[in-house]
């Protein structure tokens, strides 16, 4: 059998130009899983790939069309653009035609394409009038905007046709539901005679936010990304509902314009029409490409719209005519692409652990997977509303991110994937810790274990958090050594941290007598701390570090806080009733009591107020919460508001003026909202800070 196997792939190979029968399956295998994957994007506008998993297909595919020059053919998606025409959309032959962009995702990459592009005009002797005279080109670099490319036609100075890619020869006609778009001009100067403009149909972060929760709300679809629901959006067979949507147009190219030699001018003199276009930066020569490469890739996360990359172009729009293109990619253009934030993954399973106050919080176990850099087993899914939100299930194939420092997030599930076996996911009736009950407070999405101290993870963390460099800054106490020390029955409460002595450590693991000599060093050293880090240490409920030093002001010991009722509380600014109730509640406790009474005993101070500092500034008379999940610590926003004259709050009262919601925002937001106080995302917080003369760091 295995003889006539070999004479079988021997004969294949010798009718396919000696290739390998192992490499024309594979090929075969490629090419019909990029067909697939074209219809979804294209098309459908639900892939289920992430864009960095088309591309490794993609470009194994080229490797090996190269190694094996048999198997090319004209019709590979390696030689054609975006995906056959399959709609009850009019096709319209495009006059020109919609090209993709060669792709590199490395440095080497770039100076390869740039060393091809001098090479070639050197060749021809056109280096043209704007390249320097040391041999560079002058490069006009611009985002990648992570959206719907389309051609939009101007005759007479009126909008007569708008299309799609299509196929990269012919596209849709969607010219209806582009004119629904404000920024896409119907009219154009008078003199303007005829104009093909390019760009892409786009959704802002914090509009698909908010469109998505609409959708969800209504029990319609829910998108994975902004590049989805504007594909989808667009392509509504009644332009009334692409009208309802939040689609936004940035134009990239135009061709028509006979008095310009530069694609920046060509850019330029749209914006005079008035068109938003990507802006393009002028860049003489590879390095300066590189750095403003750099630039872009750090500010992503900042930008109001998602980006995948840089678009390279050769400045000067004669050399572009005379580099001309090759097979699908013009020769004048490079997508220097980012590293992947998005990938899809399996959802192995949903673990919930318990944090210091009790809050369960849900986790995805992942098959892991690369992501900017980072191989990402684990993601947060926030709560238990959110995974019903979004219909996650275990099992499902799902869309994970990683942006800049946030941690790693279940973005959507990947339905068009599912095969029957996943399964929904339940909260557990009781604490996963300890066993104790679980409440769930009106109004509020977390749910919480009643257990306190009696939970041995609620402890764990009560005792990293108290030793932590915002708190008591205890160096050497990380979580893992405090599992160790609540399992060898060595601490109990915070304050048995004080009773601690170096023998009583060097039996636990990893831990010899230098150790031990340190942390005890450690500990001692934290009695000085001054007492507003130590009432944010304790871990009461709502109380940070702000609430801590309002608290230390109003009273300078936590004798006058302890016998404090919540009419005192509430008439602190910055204070509302349910942090007032949160202390009251703390302070009423016998454990916690006899907690600080032992605390004090061990020479910790339990007294020195904090005199409040009012900074004048552009924001002067705002209070500002922060909540969700946000691009930085949320620390570093506070302390940015609090230099222009702002006061920060941590829950929503009568006397916030605004609230900056992130991701997976939950009661907070929804106080705000109900009580008409304004709510931003960060773009939206930047937006506001301009407006008021204030500057923040992007």
């Amino acid at each position: 059998m295995r003889a006539m196997t070999e004479q079988v792939e021997t004969a294949a190979a010798g009718a396919s130009g000696g290739v390998p029968a192992e490499v024309l399956r594979e090929v075969d295998a490629l090419r019909r899983a990029l067909h697939e994957h074209n219809i979804r994007y294209y098309l459908l506008a639900s892939p289920t790939v992430s864009d960095a998993q088309y591309d490794r297909l993609f470009q194994h595919l080229q490797a090996l069309e190269a190694e094996w020059p048999a198997v090319a053919r004209d019709d590979s998606p390696t030689r054609t653009v975006g995906a056959p025409l399959q709609t009850d959309f009019r096709t319209v032959p495009h006059e020109r035609p919609m090209l993709s962009l060669a792709n590199g995702f490395k440095e080497e990459d770039l100076r390869a394409w740039d060393e091809r592009v001098r090479k070639l005009l050197a060749k021809a002797e056109a280096s043209g009038p704007q390249a320097p005279q040391d041999g560079h080109v002058v490069y006009a670099t611009e985002v990648k905007v992570d959206g719907l490319a389309v051609s939009l036609i101007y005759e007479d100075g009126h909008l007569v046709r708008g299309l799609t890619r299509g196929d990269g020869l012919s596209g849709e006609d969607v010219t209806l539901n582009l004119r629904t778009l404000q920024d896409v001009p119907w009219d154009l100067p008078p003199y303007v005679d005829r104009l093909e403009v390019r760009g892409e149909v786009y959704m802002a972060r914090d509009e698909f936010e908010a469109f998505n929760r609409t959708q969800a709300e209504r029990g319609d679809k829910v998108f994975a990304n902004p590049r989805n629901a504007a594909a989808g959006s667009l392509r509504q067979m009644d332009p009334r509902v692409t009208r309802t949507r939040p689609l936004r147009f940035l134009a990239y190219a135009v061709a028509g314009l006979r008095d310009v030699t530069s694609h920046i001018g060509a850019l330029e003199r749209l914006e005079q029409y008035g068109f938003r276009t990507t802006q393009p930066m002028r860049a003489d020569g590879v390095a300066q490409v590189h750095d403003q490469y750099a630039d872009w890739l750090a500010r992503r996360p900042d930008l109001p719209y998602d980006i995948d990359g840089m678009v390279v172009k050769v400045n000067a729009l004669a050399d572009q005519d005379m580099l001309g293109a090759v097979g699908r990619e013009p020769r004048w253009a490079l997508a220097y692409k980012f590293p992947a934030i998005q990938e899809i993954t399996r959802l192995l399973d949903i673990e919930v652990s318990v944090g210091r106050t009790g809050v369960l919080t849900p986790t995805a176990v992942l098959e892991p997977v690369p992501i900017a850099g980072v191989v990402v087993s684990h993601a947060t899914l926030h709560n238990a509303d959110e995974i019903a939100r979004k219909d996650i299930r275990i099992g499902d194939w799902v869309v994970v991110q990683r942006a800049g420092d946030v941690i790693p997030q279940v973005v959507a599930s990947v339905t068009e994937r599912r095969d029957g076996t996943e399964r929904t996911f339940a909260m557990p009736e009781a604490c996963p810790e300890c066993g104790s009950l679980l409440e769930r407070l009106p109004g509020q999405v977390a749910v919480r274990c009643t257990g306190g101290l009696s939970c041995r993870a609620q402890l764990v963390h009560r005792l990293w958090h108290f030793g932590s460099r915002r708190a008591m800054d205890i160096e050497g106490l990380g979580d893992k050594l405090c599992a160790a020390l609540v399992d060898a029955g060595l601490v109990r409460t915070v304050a048995d941290l004080y009773g601690l002595d170096a023998r009583d450590l060097e039996p636990l693991e990893r831990m010899g007598a230098k150790s031990a000599a340190n942390l005890i060093a450690a500990i001692d050293g934290s009695r000085s701390r001054p007492y507003p880090r130590l009432l944010h240490a304790l871990g009461i409920p709502e109380v940070g570090e702000i609430t801590a030093n309002l608290l230390a002001d109003a009273f300078p010991s936590l004798e006058t806080l302890e016998a404090a009722s919540r009419e005192d509380l509430e008439g602190i600014h910055g204070i509302g009733p349910e942090m007032a109730n949160a202390v009251v509640a703390f302070m009423a406790e016998p454990h916690n009591r006899d907690v600080l009474a032992r605390l004090a005993a061990a020479g910790l101070q339990v007294t020195g107020p904090v005199a409040a500092v009012t900074i004048a500034g552009p924001l002067e008379g705002e209070e500002i919460v922060f909540t969700g999940t946000l691009s930085r610590p949320r620390p570093e926003f506070q302390e940015e508001v609090r230099s222009l004259g702002a006061r920060v709050g941590e829950s929503v009262t009568k006397r916030t003026t605004l609230v900056v919601a992130g991701e997976a925002a939950g009661s907070k937001r929804r106080k705000a909202e109900a009580a008409g106080i304004t709510v931003v995302d960060e773009a939206g917080f930047r937006t506001w800070l301009r407006a008021r003369g204030a500057s923040a760091s992007e």
